[in-house]
């Protein structure tokens, strides 16, 4: 077990061709959380240092804590020790508008009422970077919005609402609406969940290319060593271990913090490591 009491600092060479100026810095420095009015501890005290442009996967059984520190990440809840710095400043310590300027979420919850047509809840995205409350959009938060439609393959939808869409299209609406909002830091709460096979690759390939530090929750640990430069697995609130899928992904741990029995075989004729999985 790793102690995470320490930052961890990692080289990104993976994303060395990508636009990292894009890219923000993530630093968790002993941050942890408990529910205000029980003071029960939901997730104990932990620190990372995620260089910008890496991809960090976050996993564990129901109830592991993985939603919390993602709640933390993107300024839903403030912790109750320690603190969240996106390129060494506290996100607590300036406006809400300012952080979201830079780090923007695609939750699993989705809302469904909303009278508002696919392009204009994509739009939504470009709010914290106008200058006033209900200030026109110009030209260019017109094109990236656009392009967000685009890149998601909405353009078709544009004109629909929201909730006349499946789920797998709201959840592709959902990351188009946070890639208009030009973050440097992207939180994902199961980016897949309600995806068919396809749109699962494509959002997988999305956060491959994406020039852009991300957090992602995921429940399919193939997938999370698939696309994670890095992955933190926890459990009971507690991060168990840290670093690249290869070495977290034992067969040893997985079988201990899921309570199934691990194996890791390889796929033929693609020779790729695959976990599965048995009672």
């Amino acid at each position: 077990m790793r102690d995470f009491t320490n930052d961890f600092t990692h080289d990104n060479t993976q994303v060395a061709d990508c636009h990292l100026d894009k890219a923000a810095r993530l630093s968790v420095e002993k941050a942890s959380w408990s529910e205000p009015r029980s003071q029960r501890m939901i997730l104990q005290p932990i620190s990372l240092d995620l260089a910008p442009g890496r991809v960090l996967g976050v996993v564990g059984p129901n109830g592991a804590g993985k939603s919390t520190l993602l709640r933390l990440l993107y300024r839903f809840h403030a912790p109750t020790s320690g603190v969240v710095k996106v390129d060494g400043v506290d996100i607590w310590s300036i406006s809400a508008r300012e952080t979201a300027r830079n780090v923007a979420a695609v939750l699993q919850e989705q809302p469904t009422d909303f009278a508002l047509t696919v392009r204009e809840i994509v739009s939504l995205g470009r709010t914290p970077h106008r200058k006033g409350f209900g200030s026109a959009a110009g030209a260019r938060d017109a094109a990236i919005v656009q392009g967000a439609l685009d890149q998601l393959g909405l353009a078709a939808f544009s004109g629909r609402q929201l909730g006349t869409l499946s789920g797998g299209e709201r959840q592709r609406v959902m990351v188009a609406r946070a890639l208009a909002q030009e973050p440097r830091l992207l939180i994902l709460d199961e980016p897949t969940n309600h995806l068919d096979i396809r749109h699962q690759l494509e959002v997988l390939a999305l956060i491959r290319d994406l020039p852009l530090t991300i957090v992602t929750s995921l429940h399919d640990l193939n997938m999370a060593a698939a696309v994670c430069d890095d992955v933190l697995m926890l459990r009971a609130g507690v991060p168990l271990s840290y670093g690249p899928p290869e070495t977290v992904f034992t067969e040893g741990a997985v079988s201990e913090v899921f309570h199934v029995t691990a194996r890791q075989e390889r796929l033929a004729p693609s020779d790729t490591k695959h976990l599965t999985f048995h009672l």
